[in-house]
């Protein structure tokens, strides 16, 4: 379906006469925010090149220059990311990979509904469900937990590869902990085999700082804070708060 606006019905009046709108009372766009001098387009991988070449070079330099911009900034500063990243949707909202910058510096800066828009947007251009966790994410801040347990739900939810299946777990455990079903949650994060295993990486770090927080939803409060001190231990990169937490307690 084409995504042009429809045209107005008639209303049987005549225009003759109307006064064609100023360009003055157009609002006016921000400023563009600058390139750092050292970022172009070769900062992205080659994927996000390739999908940019339908582009004229010109712009898919410009656009491509943006988006690493947004890349940069993205964990730092998101209110500046999602300002390079509009500058992209502006120019090439047709590209996937544009929309996905979109929807991600939206998430960062706590945008769910343009977010899950713009993810939605994404996922009709380039066929990938690889974010449809982060989708159910969005509907858990948008007050929805039962909307992320549909898409949990779905068929593509079932051909998730490993990986991008254990994240949507931990968003589905949330979910039950939003509608207060912890021992659901704590279930649910205990059918991942990796919860126990040896094996440390990102992925499975927030795998148990979930279980750690649906323990204490639970009940159970020294068995999440053993799971907590775990996670404080494996966790170098600081992805979860549980060092402070565990500080704290």
């Amino acid at each position: 379906m084409s995504d042009s606006p429809r045209r107005p019905r008639s209303t049987g009046r005549s225009t003759q006469g109307s006064r064609p709108r100023s360009t003055q009372d157009r609002p006016k766009r921000p400023p563009e925010p600058e390139v750092a001098d050292d970022v172009t387009w070769f900062d992205l991988d080659r994927a996000a090149r390739a999908e940019l070449r339908s582009l004229p070079k010109e712009m898919a330099e410009r656009v491509g220059a943006h988006l690493a911009m947004a890349g940069l900034l993205i964990d730092t500063n998101p209110d500046e990311a999602r300002s390079h990243a509009e500058v992209a949707r502006r120019l090439a909202s047709r590209v996937a990979v544009v929309r996905e910058a979109s929807a991600l510096t939206a998430y960062a800066c706590g945008d769910f509904d343009a977010a899950l828009a713009e993810l939605r947007a994404y996922r009709r251009l380039s066929g990938d469900q690889s974010h449809l966790p982060l989708m159910a994410d969005c509907e858990r801040g948008l007050g929805r937990p039962e909307k992320a347990l549909d898409l949990a739900s779905s068929p593509e939810a079932r051909k998730l590869p490993a990986d991008v299946a254990r994240e949507l777990r931990v968003v589905v455990a949330g979910a039950r902990s939003d509608l207060g079903q912890f021992d659901a949650a704590v279930q649910i994060l205990e059918q991942d085999a990796g919860l126990t295993s040896d094996v440390v990486d990102d992925s499975l770090i927030r795998l148990r700082y979930a279980y750690a927080d649906a323990l204490a939803g639970a009940g159970r409060g020294d068995d999440a804070a053993n799971w907590l001190s775990t996670v404080a231990g494996q966790d170098v990169d600081g992805l979860t708060d549980a060092a402070e937490r565990v500080q704290g307690d």
